[in-house]
Formats: structure tokens, C-alpha cells, sequence
């Protein structure tokens, strides 16, 4: 689990960005702050892997907090929620070594998105004693390219783990018959085309196989198994 401090003075705010985390595997939050005091207070009896932290205040600016959590919690990392989009302000946090900037109002999906490459991008370190330049490219110019999962160290861009795995789940409960992209198209609530990109990814990479069923009537369908038929 990866634990996260939230430091928001507005109380509304906080309980949403808790709530959000909370909808997202592998995280918990441990405090919530209303004050930089609070944070220093959290972030010294918690020390906690992540923050999510607003750039305003009651007692002192987001970015000095900052500056505290690298002097002081070095295995820390900051996502900044903030309503601020300040130039200097970005800047500032930047080199502070903020991992994300999001902008409020933030959207969950934008959140989720955030926290999943934060972890992401804890694997891809956790699982490499040493890193190549492709690596280091992804890690320091490219974080939405960063996908560990049990497809390989890394997906191509479009294709996302969370719907990957909802994709091999829905094809194998049609290990006899195999199923169709608009059939799977319909089980997960996308397009044709979205779904068929995922199903051809997976036959790339041997997670699935593919056939062409001859109907009475019509052109034949392409049909998609499980490695374990046909």
C-alpha cells in the first residue's frame, strides 16, 4: 500500500481528494491537513510515500512545503492540487520535484490517472537494479509510457492495464465459442474499434489467438480464445 497525506485547507476539498484515492487500488490515506503546521506534524510521525498538496495555505505557501519535504523526507513524493496555475508557481514546484501538477476543479479520471502513473512509475524502479537510457527516458520525459504489468515491462500508448485485464477477463468466459470485437466491444462499454485494438494487442503478444468463423450468411467473423483453445 502506498501511503498518502492529503494537505488541503478546505475541508470539502480534502474529503473529495480522500474519497478519490480511496477508489484507487494501493493506496490509503493516512492524515489529512488543513495547515502546513498540521502537514510538518503528519509528515514527521507518518512520513508517508506520497502528498498531495495544495499550493494555498492558511500559514505558509504549498511550494515552502516543498522545499521542507525534500530537505527533510528524501523517499517523499508530491502530486500539487491546487486552483493556482501561476507560471513561478509551477515553475517552483517543478523543481521542487513534484511528480504531477493537477488543476483544480480536477476531474477523477485525471486523478486516477496521476496516481496510477505515480505507481507505475514506483515498479518500473522497484524491478530494475540498474536503468537503461529508454528507461530513464520514460521515467525523467515520458511517465504516461511507463506500464508495468503481467503483459510485459511496458504497453504501447492507447493501451491502458485496468482495461487490458477487463478485456482478457471478458474473452475468457468464451474459451468454447470465442467472441467477436463488437461483442467484447459491448461487454466493456466501448467502440468496435477500441475493443478489437485491445483483443489484437493481446494476439500480438500470445495472450490470446484469433480465428476466422465461416457463417451461412455474410463475411466471416474474426473470433477471439484464450490461449488455452482451439
Amino acid at each position: 500500500m502506498i501511503d498518502v497525506l492529503i494537505v488541503e485547507d478546505d475541508i470539502r476539498v480534502a474529503e473529495i481528494n480522500r474519497r478519490f484515492v480511496e477508489k484507487i487500488e494501493g493506496y490509503r490515506v493516512v492524515g489529512v491537513a488543513n495547515t502546513g503546521e498540521e502537514a510538518k506534524e503528519y509528515l514527521e510521525v507518518m512520513q508517508p510515500q506520497l502528498v498531495l498538496l495544495d499550493v494555498y495555505l492558511p500559514d505558509m505557501k504549498g511550494v515552502e512545503l516543498v522545499w521542507h519535504i525534500r530537505q527533510r523526507y528524501k523517499h517523499t513524493d508530491i502530486i500539487m492540487i491546487t486552483a493556482g496555475g501561476e507560471i513561478e508557481t509551477v515553475q517552483e514546484s517543478i523543481r521542487g520535484g513534484v511528480f504531477d501538477y493537477l488543476v483544480k476543479p480536477v476531474l477523477f479520471e485525471r486523478f486516477k490517472r496521476s496516481m496510477e502513473k505515480y505507481r507505475q512509475y514506483l515498479t518500473t524502479l522497484s524491478k530494475h537494479h540498474q536503468l537503461d537510457q529508454k528507461l530513464l527516458d520514460q521515467i525523467l520525459w515520458s511517465k504516461e509510457e511507463i506500464t508495468e504489468t503481467p503483459y510485459g515491462p511496458s504497453l504501447p500508448k492507447g493501451i491502458d492495464p485496468i482495461t487490458l485485464e477487463k478485456v482478457v477477463q471478458i474473452v475468457s468466459d468464451y474459451e468454447t465459442q470465442g467472441i467477436t470485437a463488437e461483442q467484447v466491444g459491448v461487454q466493456m462499454g466501448a467502440s468496435r474499434t477500441t475493443a478489437r485494438r485491445y483483443l489484437e494487442y493481446l494476439v500480438s503478444i500470445k495472450r490470446l489467438k484469433a480465428d476466422l468463423s465461416y457463417g451461412s450468411i455474410g463475411r466471416p467473423e474474426r473470433r477471439y480464445y484464450p490461449m488455452t483453445s482451439l
